[in-house]
């Protein structure tokens, strides 16, 4: 899940789109500044990591973009509606980009969703 609440250089927006992918992300859900725009750099880091052949099923990695909605939307959509036809979801990281740090009421907010 990742939260983006600050402005962020393109090259920084792709380097952390490459780490998510190098990292094993199956599923990214982006919300806040420019959620299209992630949900489009970690749609491309994915397609690049496979040299823009056929992605096999277990490498699939499904993004979103949630732009209108709430965060406490998204958060439920992430707890309750994400899934992915390759892997078992176990475990959501939220990465929160921002100015200030909001970890406790973040975590806080996607446990109450």
């Amino acid at each position: 899940m990742l939260v983006v609440e600050a402005d962020v250089a393109e090259m920084t927006m792709w380097e952390t789109s490459r780490w998510l992918v190098e990292s094993g992300c199956a599923l990214a859900l982006a919300w806040g500044k420019e959620c299209e725009a992630w949900r489009e750099a970690i749609e491309d880091a994915s397609l690049e990591a496979v040299n823009y052949e056929d992605v096999p099923d277990e490498q699939l990695l499904i993004t979103t973009a949630h732009e209108d909605e709430d965060l406490s939307e998204a958060f439920w959509f992430a707890r309750h509606r994400a899934v992915h036809p390759a892997h078992e979801l176990r475990e959501t990281l939220i990465l929160h980009i921002a100015d200030q740090p909001r970890r406790e009421e973040l975590e806080a907010e996607y446990r109450d969703a």
